[in-house]
């Protein structure tokens, strides 16, 4: 029988990341001095109340995110920060793991959510771990963040095919009163494509800001290169260029190579810097705007 309870346990902790809970112990039908028993000859090793590491703690970020969520309970899962993290919204793992679960428990290096009105459809796995779906974790973290991050997490998050504005939309319409709504509702109402980089949102910033028109698409294919923006009827591409992208000759050439490319097939290109942009944006956006209107007087 001990041979037995033995392969469940590491079936059990194989599906888990390591870890197992006392009451699963329980479940498989080992009473408590058994479990005792694991634990004294180190077996079992505690690592939250309840919840023990079989055979020898894991080392790494997922595994403790594991053992977090297993220590809130049934129903408990992966939310906020951590979540953020998982998903890839965030490249570093932040003490404590955050935790949503319907009852409140207090464990050392874990900060629990208590709610018990997360809809089921708000609720997924990434990786084995349950956690909360990228559009609710988009709108629990939303409020904690600045403008210009946020917007990098839902860009990022489109890209990468994790956050849909129709989710995003939906989670909105059901938490009208999260501290997050108002701040992502811009996002569901834009809809722009997803930008590359922090520097196409700064651009996106500054046309609205200096009453630029809205490029008609960003992140587009043309002549066989991916572009930051494209304004169609004037047939104008925008380039968002930082110094340390085109530090080596090499870049300097194919990117001339490029544009050469474009204007033989009707497309001016225009570069404009981070420097630029920042430095003299009122200067930048006369001549941007001087370029486009006399685009469209030659068109």
């Amino acid at each position: 029988m001990a041979d037995l309870f033995e392969k469940l346990i590491a079936a059990l902790a194989a599906t888990q990341y390591g870890y197992v809970t006392r009451a699963q112990l329980l479940g498989l039908g080992m009473g408590g001095d058994a479990i005792d028993y694991r634990i004294a000859i180190g077996r079992l090793i505690p690592v939250y109340r309840g919840v023990y590491a079989v055979g020898h703690v894991p080392v790494g970020p997922l595994p403790r995110a594991y053992a977090a969520v297993l220590a809130c309970g049934d129903r408990a899962i992966l939310s906020h920060g951590s979540a953020a993290t998982l998903w890839g919204f965030d490249n570093a793992w932040q003490k404590p793991y955050e935790v949503t679960a319907p009852m409140l428990r207090r464990r050392q290096g874990i900060k629990v959510h208590r709610s018990r009105m997360l809809a089921r459809r708000d609720v997924t796995r990434q990786l084995g771990i349950p956690v909360t779906t990228p559009a609710r974790t988009a709108l629990d973290i939303a409020a904690r963040l600045p403008d210009r991050r946020l917007g990098r997490v839902v860009n990022d998050g489109r890209r990468a095919g994790y956050v849909h504005l129709d989710s995003l939309a939906d989670v909105l319409s059901r938490n009208p009163n999260h501290p997050g709504t108002k701040r992502l509702l811009p996002f569901v109402r834009d809809l722009t494509p997803p930008t590359n980089s922090p520097l196409e949102d700064d651009f996106l910033a500054f046309a609205r800001k200096y009453g630029l028109p809205a490029p008609t698409r960003t992140n587009v294919y043309r002549f066989g290169h991916e572009v930051d923006a494209v304004y169609e009827a004037e047939r104008v591409i925008v380039e968002i260029d930082g110094y340390e992208f085109h530090s080596d000759r090499d870049s300097f050439e194919r990117d001339r190579d490029r544009d050469a490319d474009r204007l033989a097939g009707g497309y001016a290109t225009l570069r404009i810097t981070k420097e630029r942009m920042h430095q003299r944006p009122e200067r930048e956006a006369r001549r941007l705007l001087g370029i486009l209107e006399a685009r469209r007087r030659g068109a």
